[in-house]
């Protein structure tokens, strides 16, 4: 997924695919490490499957789809106009006032030229449906598979690593607090980013959306964040319900008309 940008664009130079191979190895490493450790480490949901596959499958069709669409504009194929006329036609869709779509757009200068404005709404469109299907998937299969009840056990303490269980207050309401903020903060993001990022040039220098490989990192974090929020906060939903209904389970079942001794 790294080097996907690297593989596909034309006239990469030579310091940024050195770059991108020690990133490749650093995640490469970083993940065979994780998933092969015994205790907790930084990756989330790691032994309760497809949480952390749907995220990566999401950003890799993403990272994918808005590198063909940038290739086309340097060395177009047929592939590679059936990429920007679907993401033209999302973007068209998807393009309403106050939409996030059209939000992100508004990063471009005032006098940018009409391929560009063209190029970044049909790569935030595509982004952005591929993070709406991503979250809808999850959410579906949460319900149809009855994530996380099906894999029989959870373990709270591996999956949920930067949750301490002892830190006060009881756990399902720290759980059901910590995913409404998730919900809502995945909510706001793709509206907030966009603000931030505009704001932030008054400070900095502004980066240019003309670089393919700065569009095509910039829109995936944009899109896919707020969901990978948003789908975060829904997992520590449906733990939060699972502890619940555990504990209703354990409670000893009281005859009416007795009292307890």
């Amino acid at each position: 997924m790294i080097s996907t940008p690297s593989l596909l664009l034309p006239d990469v130079p030579g310091d940024v695919t050195q770059i991108v191979v020690l990133l490749c190895i650093f995640a490469a490493g970083l993940t065979i490490f994780e998933y092969s450790a015994t205790y907790p480490g930084l990756v989330e949901f790691r032994h309760a499957p497809p949480f952390n596959r749907i995220r990566f499958a999401a950003m890799f069709l993403t990272v994918l789809v808005l590198t063909l669409i940038c290739r086309g504009e340097l060395r177009p194929t047929a592939l590679t106009e059936f990429a920007q006329a679907v993401g033209a036609v999302i973007a068209e869709a998807i393009d309403f006032p106050y939409s996030p779509v059209r939000l992100f757009s508004l990063l471009l200068p005032p006098d940018a030229e009409p391929w560009l404005i063209k190029l970044v709404s049909s790569a935030a469109g595509m982004a952005y449906l591929i993070s709406l299907l991503a979250l809808a998937v999850f959410t579906l299969m949460t319900r149809v598979n009855n994530w996380p009840f099906r894999n029989g056990t959870f373990n709270v303490w591996v999956n949920l690593p930067t949750f301490d269980p002892t830190a006060g207050g009881d756990v399902v309401e720290r759980l059901s607090r910590d995913a409404r903020f998730n919900v809502a903060l995945g909510f706001v993001l793709p509206f907030l980013i966009p603000v931030i990022i505009k704001a932030s040039t008054t400070l900095f220098d502004p980066f240019s959306l003309e670089h393919p490989q700065t569009l095509i990192w910039t829109v995936s974090a944009w899109a896919l964040l707020p969901a990978s929020l948003f789908m975060r906060g829904i997992a520590i939903g449906r733990v939060a319900e699972m502890i619940r209904e555990q504990r209703r389970r354990a409670e000893p079942d009281e005859e009416p008309g007795l009292l307890a001794a």
